[in-house]
């Protein structure tokens, strides 16, 4: 019995040594969780509901800088659910229509249409 207690008096002091890194990689984790990690993936949430919201006639602003109206949104759905496989919308630029993918889409503008009605009128 003696040697058992013993043995756990010697794995004390090795329990003690670890236990400050490993609390301290713990805590910069979390922080690092908390501050880049976390606000990334609910900014990106964000983003993905917006993309998917657009309609016709908004005004968006492409990654590469395009700017233009939704004229038309050709979504193909996958056999049995819900996501989109394929989708295409087309943007009128200036004089110019585009077909862009959906993800390409950095902003939205909800008033593409009614500012051009407003500043004819």
């Amino acid at each position: 019995m003696t040697f058992y207690a013993d043995l756990a008096q010697l794995q004390i002091p090795a329990l003690n040594g670890l236990v400050g890194p490993i609390f301290m990689y713990g805590a910069i984790f979390a922080i690092f969780y908390f501050v880049l990690i976390r606000p990334g993936q609910k900014q990106r949430k964000e983003q993905d509901v917006l993309i998917r919201a657009v309609k016709k006639g908004d005004e968006v602003v492409t990654t590469g800088g395009v700017v233009g109206d939704v004229i038309f949104i050709k979504e193909t759905v996958i056999n049995g659910t819900n996501q989109p496989n394929e989708d295409r919308i087309t943007i009128k630029s200036g004089e110019s229509r585009l077909i862009i993918e959906r993800g390409r889409i950095a902003r939205v503008s909800r008033s593409g249409a009614g500012t051009a009605a407003a500043s004819q009128g």
